[in-house]
């Protein structure tokens, strides 16, 4: 099996949740070891869950994207699954013909639906952290019915096609003899009853569609693509199981004259020839404000100065990245009379002898910019 998570399920980098568990099953039907007698099924179907464990968890997963197992930090694995995965072993040993209990684990508790939304933020609030209003939308328990899916006054009635059970049974004969196999009851679809009068606000769902409000503190430092996770603020858990959660994908807006690597800021900044030979001390914006700089007499072109401690906060760590400054020594377009006549004289003393470069551009921005 490979060491890649999306090689290991057999699916692309962008596959969707759906895609990913559709994988999951039928490998897992594949390999599990009380079908496959192979030697080595056993230890492929812990590769395959151990990829399920990472690939079917938002947070994990984007971990997994960005920094690979490295990433993970020891999470993952067989014990760290989604509330998922009892149903899909459920499906998976219906599969192989075996009764799953009379309907128990439709009735088991299971956890709610995960919410996902974009957040856009500007460079400033991503470097220095931002308290937002967002809103949506999820499912919550019918305020009319109280998420029974009766209208109250009414009564839930016993399935009368699985008699209460939320499953139906059939009786097929093979060369082993007779075999039961289970299916979810068509009539009731697994609750064991049928409503006679379905609430006139949720249609008998027992869910209702209502608009979130909620107040969310943005860490310094995140860039974009980083997911916060809140817990417990999605869909509603049935039968008891826990609320899922939303997951805040963060887009950043790109700045004007500032960009980020990692943790650290990068500025172009234009000097004109002057400042370049003589030197100066100018004024340079940093996303804290104006800050001094010294350009050392005869400065070239391409010289990179680092302003400490004025690039992104570290996220799960004190202190921040550096500025780096890349001048580039502007050549006018445009000349006065007297500046030409200028420029002229120094032309003369400076002499006309050209020295080839050895190192071509490319190679010289990765030396300025440290790799």
């Amino acid at each position: 099996m490979s060491n890649d998570y999306y090689e290991t399920l057999g699916v692309g980098r962008n596959a969707s949740d759906d895609e990913i568990k559709g994988a999951f099953r039928k490998l897992a039907r594949q390999y599990h070891p009380d079908v496959n007698k192979e030697p080595t099924a056993e230890e492929k179907f812990k590769e395959i869950n151990e990829a399920y464990g990472v690939l079917s968890d938002a947070d994990k997963r984007a971990r997994y994207d960005r920094f690979g197992k490295a990433g993970l930090g020891g999470a993952g694995g067989f014990h760290d699954y989604t509330s998922d995965f009892g149903d899909i072993f459920e499906d998976l040993f219906r599969g192989f013909g075996f009764s799953t209990g009379g309907g128990r684990s439709r009735r088991s508790p299971r956890r709610g639906r995960d919410l996902q939304m974009q957040i856009s933020l500007t460079f400033e609030e991503s470097v220095f952290g931002v308290e937002k209003e967002i809103e949506f939308q999820r499912e919550e328990t019918c305020s009319h019915c109280n998420g029974n899916g009766a209208e109250p006054g009414t009564s839930l009635v016993k399935c009368t096609t699985c008699n209460g059970q939320g499953e139906v049974r059939t009786v097929r004969q093979t060369f082993l003899g007779q075999m039961v196999q289970s299916s979810t009851c068509p009539t009731c679809n697994g609750r064991g009853e049928t409503i006679s009068s379905p609430c006139k606000t949720c249609r008998g769902s027992g869910l209702e569609r209502k608009k979130v409000k909620k107040v969310v503190q943005i860490p310094a430092g995140v860039d974009a693509g980083t997911q916060i996770r809140l817990s417990g603020e999605g869909g509603p858990g049935e039968n008891g199981g826990p609320n899922g959660s939303v997951y805040l994908i963060l887009d950043v807006k790109p700045h004007k004259f500032f960009k980020r690597r990692e943790n650290d800021i990068l500025l172009n900044l234009d000097i004109n020839v002057a400042q370049a030979v003589l030197g100066a001390e100018i004024e340079v914006p940093t996303i804290d404000g104006e800050e001094k700089l010294k350009i050392p007499a005869g400065t070239q072109s391409g010289k990179v100065f680092h302003l400490r401690n004025k690039g992104v906060p570290y996220v799960r760590r004190s202190g921040r990245g550096d500025q780096l400054v890349l001048v580039n020594v502007a050549i006018p377009s445009k000349l006065t009379k007297e500046q030409r006549e200028l420029f002229e004289k120094l032309a003369e003393s400076l002499g006309t002898t050209v020295k080839p470069q050895e190192k071509g551009f490319l190679d010289w921005l990765n030396e300025a910019l440290g790799g």
